[in-house]
């Protein structure tokens, strides 16, 4: 009996797990491989409102995004599973491990390697910085596996199948002969889990390679093709050939919803160059919300922030990241509280209106969610207004926050 449907894009690491665990489940899952330049489906949607991957719709209506969420839903199926391990503490262990290679690792492996393929923008000195922080994270990792075989117990558990999957990418782009001399608990436990039958069976016999595959060099773009030879004048179809052409992709898919009224760098000039109440009533008034939209964003994983100045350089990244929508975005985004209790919190305006054609330039965006607000609500207003001014705090949860410091993205 059909159990569901897993949306995945092609050779996803975090649905490696997933379809692990559904497969000695013997659950009866269909894979729907999503391409991430396409327009998502309405069923896909139907389980990620903002179409992301992996996303899960069971038979019985039941629908799930995140994968750390959707691993643990199919793996719980089996109620005398051991891969969640045998206690609450087990448990929350597996949890720990699964959340900090979904956050730190994942993040800084993205940042490092998607630039290098061409699926983001290059910047020499973000991929190095990007390189430092996958260093630091896995140093993590290879600290506590040289006095444990996995991460969890005595035995496998999702976790060692979930953070195989995550840290693959490495593994398969960097990881050569000599960082796995340097690295080897890592490699001895990523060469247990790998060659176990449950991760086998759905990616095969893994190969190490001996040197880096994506060495930080700026990627080679396409060649063009040459031109064809022009036609005799008298093949009287060639027009109707040229005609018929599809027309150039945009660059940037915010360029499909052509040139706008409103020159947002204006906008960025006057804040700049005024204080803040007469740049918010020069915003509201100028700015035409049939074409822009603003934006609240919400840090996902405030519970891991430590002191607010590397916060402040996390935003700072992700500011960094997200150059390649430059011409359509203004905001800031600030940290708000102490070492080691603090949140992130922002606000942008944006060209259209949706988030993710602006915002998924930056690999490390889905560490944030994204909430749209309204311009003729006061309080969402009040926010924006909160926000840009950088001197009102915030309260999250029900717990106040003074500002500390924050960065523009202009």
């Amino acid at each position: 009996m059909a159990f569901g449907t897993l949306y995945a894009s092609e050779g996803n690491p975090r649905s490696i797990a997933i379809k692990a665990v559904a497969k000695a489940n013997g659950l009866d899952v269909k894979v729907s491989t999503v391409d991430l330049a396409a327009e998502r489906t309405a069923e896909h949607l139907n389980a990620s409102p903002i179409g992301r991957v992996p996303a899960f719709v069971g038979e019985d209506g039941f629908t799930l995004h995140e994968a750390v969420a959707i691993a643990i839903y199919l793996t719980s199926q089996n109620e005398k599973t051991t891969l969640l391990g045998k206690t609450k503490q087990d448990y929350a262990s597996i949890l720990k491990w699964m959340s900090y290679f979904n956050s730190d690792l994942i993040i800084a492996l993205g940042n490092q390697y998607l630039p290098l393929l061409g699926r983001a923008p290059y910047n020499k000195q973000a991929v190095d910085a990007a390189a430092k922080e996958s260093a630091k994270a896995v140093a993590i990792v290879e600290k506590y596996l040289l006095e444990n075989t996995y991460l969890v117990g005595e035995r496998l558990t999702l976790a060692d199948l979930f953070c195989a999957g995550v840290i693959s990418r490495g593994f398969e782009f960097f990881y050569d002969k000599e960082w796995r001399q340097q690295n080897p608990a890592t490699t001895r436990w990523y060469e247990t889990i790998v060659n176990q039958p449950i991760y086998s069976d759905i990616v095969g016999k893994v190969e190490l390679i001996d040197k880096v595959v994506l060495p930080n060099v700026a990627p080679k773009k396409a060649e063009a093709p040459k031109a064809a030879p022009k036609a005799a004048p008298a093949a009287a179809a060639a027009p109707a050939a040229e005609e018929d052409a599809p027309a150039p992709k945009p660059k940037h898919p915010c360029e499909a919803l052509g040139k706008s009224s409103y020159a947002l760098d204006d906008l960025k000039r006057f804040y700049s160059n005024n204080d803040t109440p007469v740049a918010m009533k020069y915003f509201w008034e100028t700015v035409p919300f049939d074409e822009y939209s603003i934006w609240k964003v919400d840090y996902k994983y405030n519970d891991e922030l430590t002191l607010t100045f590397m916060s402040n350089n996390l935003i700072g990244g992700f500011n960094t990241r997200l150059e390649g929508s430059r011409k359509y975005v203004f905001g800031t985004a600030s940290v708000y509280g102490e070492n080691n209790d603090s949140v992130i919190q922002g606000a942008f305006v944006i060209r259209g209106q949706e988030f993710e054609p602006v915002f998924d330039v930056a690999p490390d965006y889905e560490s944030y969610s994204f909430t749209k607000l309204d311009p003729k609500k006061e309080e969402d207003r009040a926010f924006v207004e909160a926000n840009w001014g950088w001197e009102k705090p915030v309260i999250v949860n029900g717990k106040e926050y003074a500002h500390a410091d924050g960065k523009v993205f202009k």
